[in-house]
């Protein structure tokens, strides 16, 4: 007997389904409640070091160009306009 490509289809797409499931519970386990020991770095959970961070990536000279807002995470640089004080 042959099955049909319907039948097939469900199989594959509840494997996936299921490994999405079963990949953010063992995320959720190891990332946030940190079944493994270990506490979340002060550099990513405090607030004020980011502010001062980002007053010293402004701070830095620049020699040409317009300002850009450095974001180190997605690597890409925006142009802002002058901030209103």
């Amino acid at each position: 007997m042959a099955t049909s490509s319907t039948g097939k289809a469900k199989y594959i797409i509840g494997a996936l389904i299921a490994s999405f499931g079963l990949s953010y519970i063992f995320d959720k386990l190891v990332a946030d409640d940190k079944i493994f020991g270990g506490t979340t770095p002060g550099t990513v959970s405090n607030k004020e070091w980011w502010k001062a961070t980002d007053e010293k990536f402004q701070a830095w000279p620049r020699t040409a160009g317009p300002p850009v807002v450095m974001n180190p995470i997605s690597r890409q640089n925006f142009i802002v306009k002058s901030r209103p004080e």
